[in-house]
């Protein structure tokens, strides 16, 4: 089997040798083995539950029947959207990766027979797309009346491309077998054919084909692929709109296409839609040397973190468009942070460690991956958020967003998007460049890894994120000098972001200490990485000792719906207050200034949780009077899985928070 990159497909001999690249490499997630408390759990139930409820609803909801019927080209679309061709590929893609890992002969036949389908749906000059394909004279009303005249808005045509090229170059690589990559190679020539200089222009309305081009052409080393995916990112801003109106449709913000992307300044219009251009655009960046595609990606990147970023690591704040907000804007009662906006926001972080290997990417990655991120799947692998709370209460009346998880949703990207994203969870944790290796995130198992013809082999042993006791290993086949760059958290280092946007209100770090073989030893801190340099060999342990403070955080000035209320955060989990542990009510508790919080680890209580217990105050009816009450907390992203009620993250600390005081 090929050695797998499958997080960014970075495929190792392509059919040319690419001079630019990426400067830093992650280790691939096949050579990285899990036997985490926290994670591997939830990878198991993604394989034996999520995976397959995801392909027995593509059945029962018509997505497969879409296909059957593109094929005899009879028939009426019968799912809602015209990108759901995409909830297919994208559990293939996920399933792809599950057995990548894990062969499963069943699954593979399976899978084959779904490829079989959509190969037949495909129409001759390799286009591909259901809602058309079906009966071209009726197609699906965000179609328009031809190919692509759409495009720029509401067909999503070459978004399904894109998904497609993501989901047959993972399958390619997980197999071997290219009955999926040529369908995709077929669509994506017919795109090459279309699209480009002295032919059809067009900003793509939902980016990602620019990504699944990137892919191919690792894999093929063709370079029209990699031409036409920088030709896509560098049509926008070339469309006409309004640029004076409001409106962020008719001034082209909600599609990013309002001007040039290396003229954009700020996270704008759709979430989703934007972290995948900012990821393509960092592939491109990567693959072609574009500074001015780096400079513009560095830029929007700390606008975001400084003004349009949630406490627990969501994005795209305004239900209407699932768009960011203006600066600032980050409501917590109708709070939207989609689950494909939080996946992709991590597709793009761990692509600007790749290219700048700065520890503060990794630390944003890390708050979404275990807060924002997989609150979007429930405990039992079946239920899921579309939008991700940051308060219920008893008004909570808000029809887009949702304060009980749902099996599956008209659209249903963020459950098939969840699928393919943790099937490759374990080739975020390491990452190499020349003689350094990074660790990146804290999650137990063991990597192997090659050093000029010698394996070294890494082990991880801990209880993180309860514990911040680490525990590394190393055993290399001979004496191997290189840098070992431990990742020390933002959040260790009294760092609850990387900008000023939230901050603990005690701003003192406790010292972190490293022990290698037993022994304290001092160490550089470089980007956030301690490095350890030393000639490594078999036997050798480090020992990393993170201090776990429960910690108050406080918001910027700026955010006023935030003011003077404070969050809760241990280690790199955000906290929340739910109805079920809290005599039915959280909407009334006040948290004041120093409360004294005891972790409790609970291992029969949501799948075995580290609870805050403290005491705390609570409003007494509608008189201003407090009265002590015990109070726990739960981890962000285990609430929902016990029934519908109150929940919040934020707590006032006095009466004085007016808007608290007037309920």
């Amino acid at each position: 089997m090929k050695q797998l990159i499958l997080v960014l497909g970075l495929a190792a001999g392509t059919a040319t040798a690419q001079v630019k690249d990426y400067p830093i490499k992650p280790v691939p997630f096949t050579d990285v083995k899990l036997n985490d408390h926290f994670w591997l759990p939830r990878v198991e139930t993604n394989r034996t539950v999520t995976i397959p409820a995801s392909f027995a609803r593509c059945e029962n909801t018509g997505r497969v029947k879409n296909f059957e019927m593109a094929a005899t080209r009879t028939g009426k679309f019968c799912t809602k959207f015209p990108f759901d061709d995409t909830d297919i590929y994208k559990t293939i893609e996920g399933a792809s990766y599950s057995m990548a890992v894990h062969p499963d002969a069943k699954l593979d036949r399976y899978v084959d027979s779904l490829v079989a389908v959509v190969a037949k749906a495909q129409e001759p000059d390799g286009y591909l797309y259901t809602a058309r394909t079906i009966d071209p004279l009726n197609p699906h009303p965000w179609s328009g009346s031809q190919r692509w005249v759409k495009e720029n808005e509401s067909s999503h045509e070459l978004y399904n491309s894109g998904h497609l090229f993501e989901a047959a170059s993972a399958h390619y690589l997980a197999t071997g077998k290219r009955n999926f990559l040529n369908i995709a190679l077929k669509n994506a020539d017919l795109l090459v054919k279309t699209f480009g200089d002295g032919k059809l222009h067009v900003a793509p309305g939902h980016e990602i084909v620019e990504m699944g081009l990137v892919r191919l052409y690792r894999i093929t080393g063709k370079t029209d692929y990699l031409t036409l995916a920088k030709f896509f990112i560098d049509q926008r801003g070339k469309r006409r709109y309004d640029k004076t109106d409001s409106n962020p449709w008719k001034n082209g913000m909600y599609w990013q296409d309002d001007m040039p992307v290396t003229e954009q300044e700020t996270p704008e219009g759709h979430a989703v839609r934007a972290m995948y251009l900012y990821s393509g655009m960092a592939d491109v960046a990567a693959l072609t040397g574009d500074k001015k595609y780096m400079d513009a990606i560095d830029h929007i990147w700390n606008q975001m973190v400084s003004k349009k970023i949630y406490v627990q690591g969501g994005i795209g704040a305004i239900p209407d468009g699932e768009r960011f907000g203006d600066d600032y804007e980050l409501p917590n009662t109708t709070a939207y942070n989609e689950t494909c906006a939080a996946i992709g926001n991590v597709y793009w972080n761990q692509r600007m460690f790749l290219l700048h290997g700065d520890s503060k990417y990794i630390d944003l990655m890390e708050k979404i991956l275990y807060n924002g991120l997989i609150s979007g799947v429930g405990l039992d692998g079946k239920s899921f958020f579309y939008t991700n709370a940051m308060q219920v209460t008893d008004g909570f009346t808000h029809s887009s967003l949702e304060p009980a998880r749902s099996g599956w949703f008209e659209c249903s990207c963020c459950p098939t998007n969840m699928v393919r994203f943790l099937s490759s969870l374990p080739g975020y944790i390491y990452a190499k460049k020349d003689d350094n290796v990074y660790v990146n995130l804290f999650i137990s198992g063991s990597a192997s890894l090659q050093y000029d013809h010698t394996t070294v082999n890494l082990s991880q042993t801990n209880n993180y994120p309860w514990n911040g006791l680490l525990s590394l290993n190393v055993s290399s086949e001979a004496p191997k000098r290189f840098n070992m760059l431990v990742r020390i958290p933002g959040w260790a280092r009294a760092q609850a972001i990387p900008s000023n946007l939230y901050a603990f209100r005690n701003k003192q770090a406790q010292p972190v200490t490293i022990k290698v073989n037993g022994a304290v030893v001092k160490y550089q801190l470089k980007n956030g990485y301690a490095v350890l340099n030393r000639v490594w060999k078999k036997g050798d342990q480090v020992q990393v000792n993170l201090p776990m403070e429960v910690k108050e955080v406080v918001a910027d000035k700026n955010l006023k719906v935030d003011s003077n209320r404070l969050a809760l955060q241990r280690g790199p989990m955000m906290y929340c207050g739910e109805w079920k542990d809290n005599n039915g009510k959280v909407s009334d508790i006040v948290i004041p200034y120093n409360t004294k919080f005891k972790p409790v680890f609970e291992k029969d209580f949501l799948n075995g949780v580290m609870v805050l217990k403290a005491q705390v105050m609570r409003k007494d009816g509608l008189n201003n009077n407090l009265k002590k009450t015990n109070f726990t907390a739960i981890p962000y992203y285990s609430w929902a899985n016990r029934g519908k009620g109150e929940m919040t993250v934020w707590f006032p600390q006095n009466l004085m928070n007016k808007e608290f005081a007037a309920k």
